[in-house]
């Protein structure tokens, strides 16, 4: 029986009365007073200098005791990455080029990027297996050696073939592949694929047109008529209002906007539910990391106009800005770094490692370095 744990650790619970938070359209809106633009290099530097000192010496990470070792080497590596560091140079080349080797040592013959037979992930490697096939494609894209980049596409293929495979008849994916998971699906795993494909879209690697077609309508299909996604499809194939959940959806929104996709009917209803729902920096909620990883994405590629043009009848005093959120959330994640320069996570088992990395892929957005988080 698949393990279900993680759950409460990608979906948040509903968002209503959490706390006594402000949405974004609020506190956020354009009329506040222009701030003096915060000074984050010194948390990013600490926060970095924390995830090379955690890394094991044979190149991955992991969450406590052992946890999670793929999807934490992949989201930590997106961190080093989103610095400017590459394989060849930089800051954190040594890391980088570790967490690579860790990964293609252990790729599978049938693709599988991890080790399922692993008790830390065997029960959810499709997580270690979308975060490292992010991490991979990113790094491909700018990889210049001939030789590593050869074993690179390879294993890439490979990857994105796996995906495939394990991807259900409904679309989505589960924690393991369709066919040992019982075709169980739900949202976050299949954001997570979903994302990690069409990075490796976009360093060369073919990606079948129906795979991501597939995944796309999935979750439509998870769509409730308020405009949030539900955790995933029961056998009725209903998405009920009052199930959604704000972390998938917000991650829904980054997926729609890292294809083009802002006039998309699907990806405005969705970001009208996580603007309605969604509090920003105003406390901790119930695993929140995840939902702020991809909210950030959202907000970045919106900018300062595009809201305006995908909402042109609302009203400029309350549309979505990215100066807007990143003075506010930046500074809140500032505030919240420990003296290690480490983050805190929010209680589940990836804890801090995740939670560091996350704040910091949040940090180095505007560095624009990582192709998949372009606007």
């Amino acid at each position: 029986m698949i393990r279900r744990y993680l759950l409460a650790a990608f979906a948040a619970i509903p968002l209503a009365g959490a706390l006594a938070a402000l949405p974004l359209g609020g506190t956020l809106a354009a009329q506040d007073a222009p701030k003096k633009k915060i000074d984050i290099e010194p948390t990013i530097e600490k926060g970095l200098e924390w995830i090379k000192r955690n890394q094991q010496s044979d190149g991955h990470w992991e969450a406590q005791g052992g946890a999670y070792p793929g999807a934490m080497t992949g989201v930590a590596g997106m961190a080093l990455l989103m610095e400017g560091s590459t394989l060849r140079e930089g800051k954190y080349s040594d890391q980088l080029v570790k967490a690579v080797k860790w990964f293609t040592d252990r790729a599978a013959p049938n693709g599988l990027l991890g080790t399922p037979n692993n008790v830390a992930e065997r029960s959810h490697y499709i997580y270690g297996h979308g975060f490292g096939l992010l991490f991979l494609a990113s790094v491909y894209g700018e990889e210049d050696d001939d030789d590593r980049r050869k074993k690179l596409e390879q294993i890439l293929k490979r990857a994105v073939d796996f995906s495939c495979k394990a991807q259900t008849d409904k679309g989505g994916w589960g924690y393991v592949s369709a066919l040992e998971g019982g075709n169980f699906d739900e949202g976050s795993t299949t954001i997570t694929q979903l994302q990690a494909l069409r990075a490796a879209r976009n360093a060369g690697i073919a990606v079948p047109k129906k795979t991501i077609d597939n995944a796309v309508d999935y979750l439509r299909k998870c769509t409730t008529p308020r405009g949030g996604l539900i955790y995933n499809l029961s056998s009725s194939g209903i998405a009920a209002a009052g199930q959604e959940r704000g972390p998938i959806t917000a991650a829904a929104v980054a997926c729609a906007f890292s294809a083009g996709q802002y006039n998309d009917e699907y990806a405005k209803r969705w970001i009208q539910y996580c603007k309605e729902n969604i509090p920003i920096a105003s406390g901790r909620l119930s695993h929140d990391e995840y939902q702020s990883y991809y909210l950030a994405q959202a907000i970045y590629v919106l900018g300062e106009d595009r809201y305006g043009e995908m909402f042109p009848n609302s009203d400029p005093k309350d549309r979505w800005r990215w100066s807007s959120y990143r003075d506010t959330m930046y500074e809140y994640i500032k505030n919240a770094q420990a003296a290690d320069g480490s983050w805190h996570g929010g209680g589940w088992g990836a804890g801090q490692m995740f939670s560091t990395s996350v704040n910091l892929c949040i940090l180095q957005l505007e560095k624009g370095v990582v192709p998949i988080y372009h606007r």
